[in-house]
C-alpha cells in the first residue's frame, strides 16, 4: 500500500480535510506527527457506506497552528468541534492516539453532535514509568524546536520495529517522511498536549452517551488492552474490542481489519444491522 497525498478542503474554522464517499457522516482524527494520509488504508473501505472527512490536526499536514500557546486536548477538541459546523449532523467519528483523547473529549463535551465514537489505541490512566517516557519525548520536541535535533527513529521503532517488516516498510517510511518534513511546533504541541493528558476524568466518560468502541492493539505497551477495557467499564454503552498481533499503528498496519470492524460498529450505531 501507498500512502499518496490526498486533496484538501478548508473547513470554516480553517482546518483542512480531506472528504470521500456519501452517506452518513464519518470524521476520522490523527494521532500525534501524522496526518489525514494516515487514514489512507481504511478511507476507502468506509467511503463505500459513508460521508468520511479525514481531517488534519492543527499544526499538522495543511491545517494551521492553533492559535494559543500550550495548547491541551480541549482546545483541539474545541477547533474540531467548530468544523462540524460544516457536517449535517450529527456525525461518527473515530480518533487514533491523540485523536482517540480528542474523539473521547468530543463525546463527553458535545453530546448533541456525536452520533457514535470509537477511540483507538487511547491512553487512560498512565503507569508512572509511561508518563516520565512519553514526557521526556515531548520535552525533546520543545528543545528541537530551539535548534536541537528531533530524531525521530526512537517514535519509528515502538510503530514499526527496526528494521520495519516488509509488509510495514510503506507506512514506517510515509509516518518518516510527515514526522521529519512536517511542522515541527505543530507536532512539539500536540505532543506536550498528548504527554500530559491522562485520559478522560471518570465524570466525563460517564457523560457518554452514545455508542462507544474502545478499540486497541494487543501489542500496544503504551495504549494497552486493558486501558481499553477500563474506559468500556465506565462509559455506559461502551465496547473493548482487541487486535491480536497487532500494535499502536494497527489503523496502517491492519487497515482493512480495522475498516470491518468500524463500519460494522457505525451500522450498528445507526440502525441498519
Amino acid at each position: 500500500m501507498t500512502w499518496t497525498t490526498l486533496p484538501r478542503s478548508n473547513s470554516s474554522s480553517g482546518l483542512a480535510w480531506h472528504q470521500r464517499g456519501s452517506g452518513p457522516a464519518v470524521v476520522l482524527i490523527h494521532g500525534v506527527g501524522l496526518r489525514a494520509e494516515s487514514w489512507g488504508g481504511i478511507l476507502p473501505g468506509l467511503a463505500t457506506r459513508h460521508n468520511v472527512y479525514a481531517l488534519d490536526l492543527p499544526g499538522h499536514g495543511d491545517s494551521p497552528l492553533l492559535d494559543k500557546a500550550n495548547p491541551t486536548v480541549t482546545d483541539y477538541t474545541d477547533q474540531i468541534a467548530a468544523s462540524l459546523q460544516d457536517i449535517p449532523g450529527p456525525v461518527s467519528i473515530a480518533g487514533h492516539s491523540l485523536g482517540a483523547l480528542i474523539s473521547l473529549d468530543l463525546a463527553a463535551r458535545y453530546r448533541e453532535k456525536i452520533h457514535a465514537v470509537a477511540a483507538l489505541n487511547s491512553i487512560y490512566r498512565r503507569s508512572p514509568d509511561s508518563a516520565q517516557a512519553v514526557r521526556a519525548r515531548a520535552n525533546s520536541l520543545t528543545q528541537a524546536q530551539s535548534g536541537r535535533d528531533a530524531d525521530p527513529q526512537p517514535t519509528l521503532t515502538r510503530w514499526f520495529g527496526n528494521p520495519p517488516s516488509p509488509a510495514n516498510k510503506a507506512a514506517n517510511d510515509a509516518c518518516y517522511d510527515w514526522l521529519v518534513n512536517g511542522s515541527l511546533p505543530g507536532y512539539a504541541a500536540a505532543y506536550n498536549a498528548f504527554a500530559y493528558s491522562d485520559g478522560p476524568d471518570d465524570a466525563a466518560l460517564e457523560k457518554i452517551a452514545c455508542p462507544a468502541l474502545l478499540l486497541t492493539a494487543a501489542g500496544d505497551p503504551n495504549s494497552t488492552p486493558e486501558m481499553s477495557k477500563a474506559l468500556a467499564r465506565i462509559i455506559p454503552k461502551g465496547s473493548a474490542h482487541i487486535i491480536e498481533d497487532a500494535a499502536h499503528m494497527a489503523p496502517m498496519t491492519h487497515a482493512k481489519m480495522i475498516t470491518n470492524i468500524l463500519a460494522e460498529f457505525f451500522a450498528m450505531a445507526e440502525g441498519e444491522v
